[in-house]
């Protein structure tokens, strides 16, 4: 279902302007109109969802697709590209800023200036353990029978 006051909506429905790199019946990819990198696409699903919870497995998969795809062309693409980032936002503590699920594709390159900042030293084993047992129990919580 489309959202009436969700700008990505309306950009999938042609009623804004985008530079569409890609659409076909249910994902749309166009440039970000404030890029991190020359070449910064937005891939997005045609139907609404807010975020990861609203988004269904057939749409997830049709979006990294797509996100992948368009992350081998731009390793094609006249543009400055030394790799590639995938960066989704799931909510606001996440830092997203419109909801509707979108899968951010950037070509990065040496000297670029996009950062993100974070403490990357490696934890205890302990600590490890009690975050992997944390998610094994969310995914029990979503389907009992498919996951351990």
């Amino acid at each position: 279902m489309a959202h009436d006051h969700c700008v990505f909506c309306a950009i999938t429905r042609g009623e804004v302007e985008a530079s569409l790199v890609y659409e076909d019946d249910d994902i749309v990819a166009f440039t970000d109109h404030a890029p991190v990198t020359p070449g910064h696409l937005l891939v997005v699903p045609r139907r609404h969802a807010t975020g990861l919870e609203d988004l269904t497995d057939e749409d997830g998969a049709r979006v990294w697709r797509v996100a992948h795809l368009l992350g081998r062309a731009l390793r094609r693409s006249p543009l400055r590209c030394e790799g590639v980032n995938f960066f989704l936002a799931d909510g606001e503590a996440a830092f997203q800023e419109v909801f509707h699920v979108h899968l951010h594709v950037f070509p990065r390159f040496a000297g670029d200036t996009f950062r993100i900042s974070a403490d990357w030293r490696i934890r205890p084993r302990a600590e490890l353990d009690d975050s992997a047992a944390a998610v094994r129990a969310g995914l029990a919580a979503l389907a009992p029978k498919r996951y351990p």
